[in-house]
This record gives structure tokens, C-alpha cells and sequence, in this order.
């Protein structure tokens, strides 16, 4: 495996990390300012070792025990999937077909609904079910996606031990920052961090899925690169394209029966 594929896998595996664990943390700083930060956490780190448990009873046997073409195709087949739907809304943003993701509006809505039945201000040093079931859930559903990359990257290339470490970066750095900015986790500019993933978890796929059928790629791994960069130009072009188009006006209003003029 070359260095830059290397360099690749690792930086495809840290930012698909770094997007889905500042949504999780969203959701832990929620939990934690309305319902009590020992139940939040507690929920937060079950969650990461169940994740760490799957990664370890998932990957390792497809590493050891599954042929590397087939790994191949079928991994290639399911980052294509995931690659292209991250795209697919990344453009649809970026062309301002689709509202940007905004973690300041999840974080609102999650404190309200939390708020409805939040338990009293001496309460909030007790566990407290709920608080832990919402960390648990938002930590345990964004996890999940990260394990599926790590699982499927790491396997795919027999790197499983540097893409579980460049996940585990990812979460200590969004960790550290959610302690210093707590509620201020929009500045992270996780649209164009979720496009660029987009853009490699596609080439990664595409590659991996004719490398698993026999294409020989010229340049081996480097061809990763250009495949990147070919989604680079097709996402450039597709973004331009999408904001010469004017969104559909919406259709008048229908008149209740009964309103009509002259009635009334």
C-alpha cells in the first residue's frame, strides 16, 4: 500500500469521524446542560465501547479470514453507497438546493425537547435515564457510521489498526474543542468537511470495487488520487450547474371551499 493511499485512508477516515462526532457531541452537550452531566457522559461512554467492540469483533475477522477481492468489491460496493449519498446532500447544500446543516439548531431543538420533563436542579449529580438513553442513542448512531468506515477502510487495505487510531484522533479533537466551545459547535465547518469526505469515501469506492473485479488501475494506489480529483471537477461543475437553477415557485394556495369571492 503506498504512502498516499496511506494518507488518504487517513484523512477520509479522520474527517467522516470529526463530522459525525461533533453531531454526537451536539446531542452529549444537550443531555448533559438539561438533564446532568454524569448521566450524559456515562451514556457517551457505554456507547464507545460498545462501538470499540464492534470494531474489534467485525474487523479483525474480515481482516484475517475474508478474501482481499471479495472484501474488496462488497466494501467498495457499500463506500460507493455511502460516499455518494454524503455527496449527493453536500452538493445539494453547497447549491443552496437544501438547507445547511446547522448544529446550533439541532442543539436547540434537543434542549427543548429535553427540557420538557427536566428533573430538578439538585437532582442533576443522580444518573438519570434519560439523559444517559439520549447520549447513549446520539453517540451510539453517529458511531455507528464511523465504524462502518473504519471497518470498511481498514479492512479493505489490512490497515485496520490506522484507521481505528485516525477515528480515535478525530473524537479526542472534537472532545477537546466541545470542552473549550461547548455550544459553539457550528464553527465547525462541517458542510465542507462532509463534501470533501464525500468526494474520497466515492474514490475510494470506485477503486476498491474494479481493483475486487480485476481492473488493473494505472499507477496502482496513486490512481485514488485522480479519481479524486475527477470528483473534485464532476462535484465543481455539478455545484454551478445546480445554482443556475431556480427552485420550482410554489403552487398558489388553493381557496377553502367556500371562500370564493363573492361569498362572504
Amino acid at each position: 500500500m503506498s504512502t498516499s493511499s496511506t494518507v488518504v485512508l487517513i484523512l477520509a477516515v479522520f474527517g467522516a469521524s470529526t463530522v459525525e462526532m461533533v453531531e454526537a457531541l451536539t446531542i452529549v452537550v444537550a443531555a448533559g446542560v438539561t438533564r446532568g452531566w454524569r448521566s450524559a457522559l456515562e451514556g457517551a461512554v457505554a456507547a464507545v465501547a460498545v462501538l470499540t467492540v464492534i470494531v474489534l469483533a467485525v474487523g479483525v475477522p474480515l481482516v484475517h479470514y475474508v478474501p482481499i477481492d471479495a472484501l474488496r468489491v462488497v466494501v467498495g460496493a457499500l463506500l460507493l453507497v455511502l460516499g455518494l449519498s454524503w455527496l449527493r446532500k453536500s452538493i445539494l447544500r453547497a447549491s443552496g438546493h437544501k438547507d445547511l446543516h446547522d448544529e446550533d439548531a439541532i442543539f436547540a431543538t434537543t434542549t427543548a425537547e429535553l427540557s420538557r420533563d427536566e428533573p430538578p436542579a439538585g437532582a442533576r449529580t443522580a444518573r438519570d435515564a434519560v439523559g444517559f438513553a439520549v447520549a447513549f442513542k446520539g453517540v451510539f448512531l453517529e458511531g455507528m457510521e464511523v465504524v462502518l468506515i473504519v471497518v470498511s477502510l481498514g479492512a479493505s487495505q489490512h490497515r485496520l489498526g490506522i484507521a481505528a487510531a485516525a477515528a480515535g484522533a478525530a473524537a479526542v479533537l472534537v472532545a477537546a474543542v466541545g470542552v473549550v466551545v461547548a455550544k459553539q459547535l457550528s464553527q465547525v465547518p462541517e458542510n465542507l468537511i462532509k463534501l470533501a469526505v464525500g468526494i474520497m469515501l466515492t474514490s475510494f469506492g470506485l477503486f476498491w470495487v474494479g481493483e475486487g473485479a480485476g481492473v488493473h488501475w494505472p499507477g496502482s494506489d496513486l490512481a485514488i488520487i485522480v479519481l479524486i480529483g475527477v470528483f473534485v471537477i464532476i462535484t465543481l461543475a455539478t455545484t454551478a450547474w445546480l445554482r443556475t437553477l431556480q427552485p420550482g415557485a410554489p403552487l398558489p394556495a388553493r381557496t377553502p371551499i367556500g371562500t370564493e369571492q363573492g361569498e362572504g
